[in-house]
């Protein structure tokens, strides 16, 4: 018998069914809203692996077809890899359930959420979240929840709950929090102000207490005792030590601004620890003398920040590194950027390229929908000075892409504007902290190289943040390092005018709201910084690269796509075989011609439009005879429009027989006298005898 407990939030009912699905699980639960279904399941090895230093977590969100009644397309009609939206919301899902396990538990842990039935009114994301954090209560791993999530929109002055995935709005916001503080922030927004971004977190928050007292409702009810994780046994003797003799040159080395110089220096010395701690090279005792040494560094890293308010290398908690910004980078891409900050360098590459160049999304959420435009994130390991094979893609690099493709879209001009397919892509050639900002301020200015005309310029900032009890430091642009040791990862992008997208991460228990709105604040000055850098080497869109293709766009009725697109496709197959061009047409009648060059785009032009125009009394056309008869030829004009040449308009001399001038198949120049009441089209050939056709 299966135990359901209901939920109201706002103007949604969320239903939770638990001891019905999937009872081997340590804990299991089908989460449904309308007719969206999730079954979410979570299971733990019962001791982690010997000599196992960290925690293994895996969390796998998939989307079965079947959840929507559909085949999967292509040869192999089943689901195969995970889609980029399955990885990014398995991505989401993780973060601010990874901080919510006790520091010391280390047992592999997997989190699988399946998508078993889809209703497009109700986005299963946050569904799946809550649905980890509820079977994650109910079962005997060790937890510290609950955690609940929700999808807020933002239109018109009012907040949407869980907005229609095909709705329009000024915001796209995931926010994940635990009943005291905020855990994860993933938001896409059309240049919201920093305090309509926190009210809209805040109207989240508040709508989530009927979830967290589901969760610990039913953890009462029927969950089982958590089982006991081991404590760490600390040698303080050794610690002890290892202060002693490292404090010093630690600090010296967290002094010096230059990565590598520093990484070699906090190197060298814990190879001096061991060398004097360890003489007999016990690996167990290394291992120990190595945690230890972490645990000096990430102490001493917070202590100075907060103590002694000073950074790595000497940065106030505000300041900016260096930024250096160039275009036209490389000779042949269509455009290209360079921008450094610091010691993060990020190459912006945009190739342009036609409607046939889109790429096409095949998810249960989107059907065979297009995108025109697209940014890929690279991070070869060559960026942090590291020697290692190539993967494919990594869910890092993944969400780091996703991330600043999200918050560039809002600039992106409409297809009636500029008609190009967009591809934009990254590459990360050094990397010290916050390397999908570097993304973002890249790509802004590449495609401004490119001759794109964005709405404005686009910059990102990563924040950290160091806290202590009550006392905490909000640091601007952070390293690598501060974000290793730090608290809280919090990019924020936008222009002049307002956010375009946020993402938080949280390490410790959750955020409040004060420190939020001085983060958004501080990140406010340190993006209008970064802006008017990058607008010193580039503010105005340039001029298209020679290399690019040239898109001309003309824009026909839409009950003449078909007379244009013809039996098969033959009638726009024939203009582009005479032309050389490439044709895109659109369900809204908009018809892009891409050409090499002006002329051919201009004789494509004029054969769309004869086409697919009405007949003009006195335009001259180039016509094919249909059908002989003895008192004239009918001559089709336009593709299912014909017209009546009389004998007596063939020549000026007199004709005995039409077949003495003309021959079905023939192509000849005729002249529209008329086109009567009934549509009858009236033709001459002698009038458009040395004539040019007009259309």
């Amino acid at each position: 018998m299966s135990d359901i407990r209901e939920v109201t939030v706002g103007d949604k009912v969320i239903k939770f069914e638990f001891n019905k699905f999937a009872k081997q699980a340590n804990g299991s639960v089908m989460v449904s809203c309308g007719d969206t279904q999730v079954l979410v399941t979570v299971c733990a090895a019962s001791s982690p692996k010997e000599g196992q230093d960290f925690f293994p977590l895996t969390v796998d969100y998939l989307e079965k077809f079947y959840a929507t009644g559909r085949i999967p397309g292509g040869f192999v009609k089943r689901e195969t890899r995970p889609s980029d939206l399955e990885a990014l919301t398995s991505r989401v899902i993780d973060r601010p359930l990874r901080p919510c396990f006790p520091e010391e538990y280390m047992s592999d842990t997997q989190i699988v959420a399946t998508v078993v039935s889809y209703d497009p009114k109700h986005h299963p994301s946050s569904l799946a979240l809550i649905g980890a954090s509820t079977a994650l209560m109910i079962s005997d791993i060790p937890f510290n929840g609950p955690v609940a999530a929700l999808r807020i929109g933002f239109q018109d002055g009012k907040y949407i709950l869980d907005p229609d995935v095909t709705a329009v709005t000024d915001l796209d916001l995931n926010v994940a929090c635990k009943p005291d503080a905020i855990l994860m922030v993933e938001a896409g927004a059309n240049f919201l102000s920093e305090a309509q971004m926190l009210d809209a977190i805040n109207h989240g928050h508040k709508l989530m207490k009927p979830l967290f007292d589901m969760q610990l409702e039913v953890q009462k009810a029927f969950g089982v005792p958590k089982r006991e994780v081991a404590k760490k046994v600390v040698d303080t003797g050794l610690v002890e030590k290892i202060r002693t003799s490292a404090k010093a040159d630690v600090s010296k080395a967290f002094a010096v601004s230059d990565k590598g110089e520093r990484s070699k220096a906090l190197k060298d010395i814990g190879k001096s620890l061991s060398a004097s701690l360890n003489p007999d090279n016990d690996s167990a005792k290394a291992k120990e003398i190595s945690v230890y040494y972490e645990d000096l560094k990430y102490n001493m890293m917070r202590a100075q920040i907060l103590d002694e308010k000073r950074r790595i290398g000497g940065r106030g908690y505000a300041d900016i590194r260096d930024i250096k910004c160039e275009t036209k980078t490389l000779k042949r891409p269509h455009g290209s950027s360079l921008f450094q900050r610091g010691e993060t360098q990020a190459l912006g590459i945009v190739t342009l390229g036609s409607g046939e160049d889109e790429q096409r999304v095949d998810t249960i959420q989107f059907n065979s929908t297009k995108k025109s435009f697209m940014l890929h994130y690279n991070f070869p390991p060559f960026s942090v000075g590291e020697a290692r094979p190539l993967r494919t893609l990594s869910r890092r690099e993944m969400g780091h892409g996703a991330l600043a493709e999200r918050a560039l879209i809002p600039v992106i001009p409409p297809a009636s504007k500029f008609g190009y397919t967009i591809r934009l892509v990254s590459e990360t050639l050094e990397s010290n902290g916050s390397s999908s900002m570097a993304a973002v301020c890249a790509g802004t200015m590449a495609m401004l190289d490119a001759g794109v005309p964005i709405k404005e310029p686009v910059a990102g900032i990563a924040m950290g943040l160091i806290k202590e009890g009550d006392k905490y430091a909000i640091l601007s642009d952070i390293l690598g390092d501060e974000d290793h040791l730090g608290d809280m990862d919090f990019k924020v992008c936008g222009s002049k005018s307002g956010i375009t997208a946020l993402q938080m991460d949280i390490k410790i228990g959750g955020l409040t709201q004060e420190i939020m709105e001085k983060a958004l604040a501080q990140a406010k000055q340190g993006r209008t910084h970064i802006l008017s850098k990058m607008e010193l080497a580039i503010s105005t869109p340039g001029e298209l690269s020679e290399y690019a293709p040239r898109i001309f766009q003309i824009k026909i009725p839409n009950d003449r796509i078909r007379d244009l697109i013809g039996p098969g496709g033959k009638t726009v197959k024939k203009i582009i075989a005479d032309t050389g061009v490439k044709i895109d047409i659109s369900d809204d009648g908009m018809v892009s011609i891409v050409s090499p060059d002006v002329a051919s785009a201009e004789a494509a032009k004029q054969a769309i439009r004869g086409i697919t125009t009405d007949p003009e009394i006195g335009a001259i056309y180039l016509g094919t005879v249909k059908k002989i008869m003895d008192f004239g030829a009918f001559i089709e004009i336009k593709p299912g429009t014909e017209g009546l040449c009389h004998i007596s308009e063939l020549e000026d001399a007199r004709v005995n027989k039409v077949t003495d001038i003309l021959n079905e198949g023939d192509e000849v120049m005729v002249k529209v006298l008329d086109i009567d009441r009934q549509g009858k089209v009236k033709l001459s050939r002698k009038a458009a005898l040395n004539k040019k056709p007009e259309v």
